[in-house]
């Protein structure tokens, strides 16, 4: 009798030294499930509630629309690849007519240097004809068949002359076709913009084709599956959840008047209503630092928005603390939004590293 009141006291003590609440809720990482891309369901591989490993399959869509148009990237892919090697071929035709066309200036400029030796031998033979002819040294027939020979020669230069224009002129003209060649080819190899767009474009289809497979990114539990084969999923839509099962904690709403009491790393002891005799243990991992206020946001007229408030009562304000939770007793299954009770050992972060200061003294 006595100790059943002692126990009874002792538990009353610790909650009076202790803060304590019965608002405390089970939460955890909640994944939406989105599809990538859009179509109709054909496979659905799980079942409401169900536990999955990461990597399983969940659901696939109908992979056909997404494998032609793979199919579709891949022969564009190899069209921009045959046009890359054709506009190839035109860059290195355009480059041997530039070649050519440099040697047929080089040509017709060596033909003015040998006409102007020419002209040079003709005029001084002519010069030669013109001194002798007076002195009776030549004949009047050789004098003209030197001046024909030398202007001949001039003939034939300014001929040379247009024949060096026209190189030239063709020379400009292949140099322009040639930087127009190399403008429409782009990069060479892999580089080229043409053919990293074409790349992509296939593997994006390829990714696409992946995405008709979505599978579970964590271990967990399904939940709130709806969708049937033959329903039309929509990419970015979420079609389902899943409940990170590693992700579990606790997080329990304390009045403010006991928050100073609670400190990070402070011991925790959870008790969960639908498991009363098996209490869990934990540890606080943070204490939230505001929470939302509805005095003060905008009401009509754009002016403050003010409850009324009874000046002899004062509600304390309940702050989120979460709790990480440690090795869980057997037979115990966290369920998302269930509801549990909350006793922080107030102080206990703070002597267990006095403690831990002490051991290693």
């Amino acid at each position: 009798m006595f100790i059943a009141i002692f126990a009874v006291l002792l538990r009353y003590w610790d909650f009076l030294n202790n803060p304590w609440t019965r608002d405390g809720q089970v939460r955890a990482a909640v994944i939406q499930i989105t599809p990538n891309v859009s179509g109709q369901v054909v496979e659905i591989s799980i079942a409401d509630n169900q536990f999955v490993r990461r990597g399983d399959l969940l659901f696939r869509i109908d992979p056909r629309p997404f494998e032609a148009k793979l199919a579709r990237a891949r022969a564009e892919y190899d069209k921009t690849g045959d046009n890359y090697l054709a506009e190839q071929q035109k860059v290195q035709a355009a480059t041997a007519q530039v070649d050519g066309a440099r040697a047929a200036v080089w040509k017709a400029e060596s033909a003015i240097k040998e006409m102007d030796a020419e002209i040079k031998k003709n005029k001084a033979e002519l010069q030669r004809q013109r001194q002798l002819l007076p002195q009776r040294a030549t004949s009047q027939k050789s004098l003209e068949r030197a001046q024909a020979q030398h202007d001949i020669s001039l003939q034939q230069r300014k001929g040379a002359e247009a024949a060096l224009v026209q190189a030239r002129a063709s020379l400009s003209r292949s140099e322009s076709d040639l930087e127009e060649a190399r403008a429409v080819l782009g990069e060479l190899g892999a580089a080229n913009a043409s053919i990293r767009a074409a790349r992509a474009a296939v593997r994006q289809a390829e990714l696409n084709v992946e995405f008709t497979k979505v599978k579970a990114p964590v271990d967990g539990y399904v939940t709130n599956l709806n969708m049937r084969v033959g329903s039309h999923a929509v990419a970015n839509q979420p079609v389902l959840a899943l409940v990170d099962s590693s992700s579990y904690w606790i997080d329990g709403y304390f009045k403010e008047t006991t928050i100073a009491r609670i400190a990070p790393g402070d011991r925790a002891i959870v008790t969960l209503m639908a498991y009363p005799d098996k209490p869990i243990e934990g540890r606080v991992r943070s204490l939230g630092w505001g929470i939302a206020q509805k005095d003060g946001s905008t009401g009509a007229d754009l002016l403050p928005q003010v409850s009324p408030t009874f000046e002899w009562i004062r509600l304390a304000q309940r702050v989120p603390v979460q709790i990480e939770l440690g090795d869980l007793p057997e037979g115990i299954q966290l369920r998302v939004g269930t509801t549990c009770s909350v006793l922080v050992k107030s102080g206990s972060a703070a002597q267990s590293s006095n403690a831990s200061a002490a051991t290693s003294e």
